[in-house]
């Protein structure tokens, strides 16, 4: 799926997707692939509080947390020529959406949540991923979760200009397939 409206916007290339998705991996690839500049906006949301995401979660809380995150996105929008990868929850609030919207390109890392299983399933990095303790939820707690946030940011992640089917893909197939529907946007 691609937008009409994306020829007037900025040369932001805002990537999306569930917590495994690759945007991390595949962000700096493209970004020299297509020659832009690259930003990890939890790289920018931990300098901005001085801590890591979890321990933003674990003292103050998602609301806390999603509050520092606006606030990056903010400044990101700002830059022209940047492949920006968000956090999987960025985009599911309206505004941010729309802000996203308003200032780039949207390209949705898509994944079955069997696939967001096998490569989440393993990580203690992930708060949202862990229990009101802290704890890492069991395979059938951790499967429960993921389907549930999947199912609540869908409705935006599916508004996506582009979206990328991403399961059991390899990197460079990934990155030429955005390179290719990047083409005549950015």
């Amino acid at each position: 799926m691609e937008s009409n409206t994306v020829a007037a916007k900025k040369k932001i290339v805002f990537l999306t997707g569930f917590m495994g998705s690759g945007k991390s991996t595949i962000g700096p690839i493209l970004a020299n692939t297509i020659g832009f500049e690259y930003v990890d906006v939890d790289r920018i949301i931990e300098k901005k509080a001085d801590r890591k995401i979890v321990d933003i979660f674990a003292e103050a809380g998602e609301r806390a947390f999603r509050e520092v995150e606006k606030q990056a996105l903010q400044e990101v929008s700002s830059l022209d020529a940047a492949v920006v990868s968000l956090g999987g929850g960025t985009i599911a609030n309206e505004e941010n959406f729309e802000l996203i919207r308003r200032y780039g390109v949207i390209v949705y890392l898509q994944l079955s949540p069997e696939e967001i299983l096998y490569r989440v399933r393993r990580r203690t990095d992930r708060p949202l991923l862990k229990d009101a303790n802290g704890n890492l939820l069991t395979g059938t707690e951790l499967e429960a979760r993921i389907r549930e946030l999947l199912d609540i940011r869908e409705q935006f992640y599916s508004r996506a200009d582009i979206i990328i089917p991403a399961d059991k893909k390899k990197v460079g197939a990934t990155v030429d397939e955005i390179v290719r529907k990047l083409r005549g946007i950015i």
